[in-house]
C-alpha cells in the first residue's frame, strides 16, 4: 500500500469507485478503517485527548455511506466517540468542533469536492481549523508503520441532525445582518435561485425560502452523488451557465451556487451575470473594506492587476499570495499574527476565509454575507453587480497546463522556472513582478500586449500552468507568440496541449 499516494495536500483523496478505466479502487473499507484509526492515535499524540469526540459527515457521494460506516468502525474499535451527521456540508463539519452543545475533539468531512463520482476522500478538523499538509503526512506515516494499536475499551457511535444545528446558524447570521422590519422574513419580496448541483447545498435554498426570499427557479437541490446535471463546481463553464441561465429565465434578483461539499461558492448578478474569481473577490473585498478599511486582501497568485487597482481604489491592500486554499489562509492568519489587519483570504476558486468566522472557507457563509449585502441594497432599489462596476476585467485570458514527463520533476521545474526569468528579463517591455510568491510572474506592457502572465508549478501534480491574460483584443496570442520565442518552453510539450 502506498499511503503516501493519498494525500492531496492537507485533504486524502483518492479512488472509491470502479468504473473509469485505468482507475483502480484505493480507498477500500480496510484502508478507511486503518486510517481511521491512525486518526485516532493522531489525536493521542497531538492534541492528548484519549477518548475523543469526532464528528463524521459526508456529501452526496455515492460512496460516502460505505466510507464514513468504514471510518466509523475503526474509530470506535480505536476508543473514539462517534458523532454520526449523515449527510452534511464540509463548513458544518468544522462548526461541531466550536459548536457549544457538540464539542467535538475533531471532525471529517467524507468529500472529494468536485472531483469525479468514483473520486471520494476526506478532511480533518480540529477546534484550531483544518489540518495542515505535516498533519496528514503525520496520520499517514502512522497508518504506514502500523503504529495504532489500542487495546483498551471500545468507544461508542451516536447520531446528529446537525445540519438543522448549522442552518439555524446561518438564518440567524442573515436576520441580524438585514435587521429588517420583519426579522424573521428579512428576504422578504427578493427573488434567489439556489443551484446546489446535486451536492450538499440544497439546505441552503430552505434557509432562504424560510427567510422569505421567493427561490423559484431553484435547481438541482436534491442529493445525487452521479452528478447527473452538471458538475457542482462554481468554476466549471457548464455548471456556471447553467446557473446563469436559471437567474435569467427566472427574473432572479440573485442567484448562488455550490460546489458539492459547500465548502465553495458563487454569486449570479440579475440577467444572469455571473459573479465569480476576480468578480467575486472584489464583491466580498468591498463588502469588507467598508467594515474593516485598509484590510490586507489576501489572495491566491493568478488573481488580476484589475483586482489590485480596485482593492487598491477602495482603501484595502492586496497582497497576492501562493495557489491553494489552506495556502491563502494561513497567510491570513499569519498576517494578523504579525500585526497586520487582514479580514479575508480568498481563492479564485471560490474558497474564501473570513476572520470572523474562524478563517473557514464556508461557501454559504460567503453567500449568506453576500445576500446580506444584497438585501441591503435591494431596499435602496440597487443590484450587487454595481458596487464592482469599476472593477477592470481581462478582455482575454487562458490558461495552459504544460505536462512535466520527467521523473524529477519537481528539480526540473524550478531549472525551467529559472530559465525562463533569465530570458524573460531580456525581452523588451516585459517586467518580471516582485515580490511575488510562487513562481514567475512577468508584467507586459508593450501596447499589443497590455497584460501579464503566470508560470508556477501544479501544487501536487507534474504540471506546469501558464496563465496569460490581457486587456486589449489579440493580446494573449501576442505574448504567447513571444513567450514561444524564448524556446525554453518547447521541450515541455506546450504546442502538443488542449489550450
Amino acid at each position: 500500500m502506498n499511503w503516501k499516494k493519498l494525500q492531496n495536500g492537507s485533504d486524502i483523496r483518492g479512488v472509491a469507485l470502479e468504473g473509469i478505466e485505468g482507475e483502480h479502487v484505493n480507498l477500500t473499507p480496510e484502508v478507511i478503517e486503518t486510517i481511521a484509526k491512525s486518526f485516532v492515535r493522531w489525536i493521542r499524540n497531538t492534541i492528548g485527548c484519549q477518548t475523543p469526540k469526532i464528528a463524521i459527515g459526508t456529501d452526496s457521494r455515492l460512496s460516502g455511506a460505505s466510507i464514513k460506516n468504514a471510518f466509523i468502525k475503526g474509530a470506535v474499535e480505536a476508543g473514539a466517540d462517534i458523532i454520526d451527521c449523515s449527510l452534511a456540508s464540509t463548513p458544518a463539519m468544522f462548526m461541531t468542533t466550536v459548536n457549544d452543545d457538540v464539542q467535538a475533539t475533531a471532525s471529517v468531512m467524507v468529500t472529494a469536492s468536485h472531483l469525479p463520482y468514483n473520486r471520494n476522500g476526506l478532511k480533518f478538523f480540529t477546534p484550531k481549523g483544518g489540518l495542515d499538509n505535516r498533519d496528514i503526512a503525520d496520520i499517514l506515516d502512522i497508518a504506514e508503520r502500523g503504529d495504532y494499536a489500542y487495546d483498551g475499551a471500545a468507544g461508542h457511535s451516536a447520531t446528529l441532525d446537525f445540519m438543522t444545528i448549522y442552518s439555524s446558524h446561518i438564518a440567524d447570521y442573515i436576520c441580524q445582518g438585514v435587521h429588517a422590519d420583519d426579522y424573521e422574513h428579512p428576504l422578504k419580496g427578493m427573488h434567489i435561485v439556489v443551484d446546489a448541483g446535486n451536492g450538499g447545498g440544497g439546505f441552503f435554498e430552505r434557509i432562504l425560502s424560510q427567510l422569505g426570499a421567493d427561490t423559484k427557479g431553484s435547481q438541482f437541490l436534491d442529493p445525487d452523488g452521479r452528478f447527473p446535471n452538471h458538475i457542482p463546481n462554481p468554476e466549471n463553464a457548464e455548471a456556471m451557465g447553467s446557473v446563469c441561465r436559471a437567474v435569467a429565465d427566472s427574473d432572479a434578483d440573485l442567484g448562488v451556487i455550490f460546489d458539492t461539499d459547500v465548502d465553495r461558492s458563487a454569486i449570479i448578478g440579475r440577467n444572469g451575470e455571473p459573479i465569480n474569481r476576480n468578480a467575486l473577490i472584489a464583491l466580498i473585498a468591498s463588502v469588507i473594506l467598508e467594515e474593516h478599511p485598509h484590510s490586507t486582501i489576501v489572495t491566491d497568485s493568478v488573481t488580476s492587476d484589475g483586482l489590485a487597482d480596485f482593492i487598491s481604489r477602495k482603501g484595502g491592500r492586496h497582497h497576492r499570495y501562493r495557489r491553494g486554499y489552506k495556502n491563502v489562509i494561513n497567510e491570513g492568519i499569519r498576517l494578523n499574527e504579525a500585526g497586520e489587519e487582514c479580514w479575508l483570504a480568498i481563492e479564485t476558486s471560490g474558497h474564501a476565509a473570513l476572520r470572523e468566522n474562524y478563517f473557514l472557507d464556508d461557501g454559504a457563509y460567503l453567500a449568506a454575507k453576500l445576500i446580506v449585502y444584497a438585501a441591503k441594497l435591494f431596499r435602496e432599489g440597487r443590484q450587487v453587480h454595481e458596487a464592482i462596476a469599476s472593477l477592470k476585467q481581462p478582455l482575454e485570458s487562458k490558461e495552459i497546463r504544460i505536462k512535466l514527463t520527467d521523473p524529477d520533476f519537481k528539480a526540473y521545474g524550478a531549472a525551467k522556472l529559472e530559465e525562463a526569468k533569465s530570458k524573460a528579463a531580456t525581452m523588451p517591455g516585459w517586467n518580471i513582478v516582485e515580490p511575488n510568491y510562487e513562481g514567475l510572474r512577468v508584467s507586459c506592457t508593450n501596447a499589443d500586449e497590455d497584460g501579464w502572465w503566470l508560470l508556477r508549478m501544479s501544487l501536487h501534480d507534474p504540471v506546469m500552468p501558464l496563465n496569460i491574460e490581457s486587456n486589449v483584443d489579440g493580446g494573449v496570442a501576442a505574448i504567447e507568440r513571444k513567450l514561444r520565442e524564448l524556446g525554453v518552453f518547447v521541450e515541455l510539450g506546450i504546442l502538443s496541449l488542449e489550450f
